[in-house]
């Protein structure tokens, strides 16, 4: 597989960059993960109030990154920012399986948007450019979301993922043995730090194996 951002995202956010590794895992759902969802939730409950959220260094500069592409942060938030929002606002995380979750727990700790993908479900190569108006997306448990003017993942079937909402498509069910996992960087910092992070939650908690980072490459 090989990962692609397009020329426009780079013009206008120079550092955006992704994260990408694929790795074999064992879907299930266990209490160790759950306990480490409410630890999380509890942590960051105390420590940020919903005014705080925003100035969060690495989702100040997604949202920044996406006034740069031209959509409205606070409209078509970060996903991110919208797991922060809502554990600050005292909501319980939801609760998929432990891939997904730790995926979620993946984001709060890196503080920037994750992507959980099901790697056998993307056909081809995979273009990271931004969205159109004429992008046909249905957000999991959202319905159809405009995606213009922000990043999409593209591969042969069309726009899978965005850095807003992931789609039905390529999410992760009990049948899932491979995955992708995407960490969305505005900026170049922390980048090893984050990766072992990643490395560290997934082989723990999802006996996660044959981890690999896949190259991303800035399209010529």
């Amino acid at each position: 597989m090989k990962i692609i951002i397009d020329q426009q995202i780079k013009a206008l956010v120079p550092e955006f960059n992704i994260i990408a590794h694929e790795m074999d895992v064992v879907v299930t759902k266990t209490e160790a993960v759950q306990e480490l969802i409410k630890e999380t939730e509890k942590e960051l409950q105390v420590k940020y109030t919903i005014e705080d959220v925003i100035h969060i260094p690495t989702i100040k500069e997604g949202r920044d990154g996406y006034k740069k592409f031209g959509k409205d942060p606070s409209r078509y938030r970060l996903a991110v920012e919208s797991l922060y929002r809502r554990i600050v606002k005292n909501y319980n995380l939801y609760s998929i399986n432990d891939v997904v979750d730790i995926g979620n727990i993946l984001s709060i700790r890196t503080m920037r948007s994750t992507a959980i993908l099901d790697y056998n479900q993307i056909m081809g190569d995979v273009l990271v450019r931004l969205g159109t108006a004429d992008d046909d997306y249905e957000g999991i448990n959202r319905g159809k979301i405009n995606v213009e003017n922000i990043p999409v993942y593209v591969d042969d079937l069309g726009p899978f993922g965005s850095t807003t909402s992931d789609t039905i498509r390529t999410s992760i069910t009990d049948e899932t043995t491979k995955i992708l996992v995407l960490i969305i960087c505005f900026s170049n910092e922390n980048i090893e730090s984050n990766i072992n992070e990643m490395t560290e939650l997934y082989t723990k908690y999802c006996n996660a194996q044959n981890i690999r980072r896949i190259e991303v490459k800035s399209e010529e």
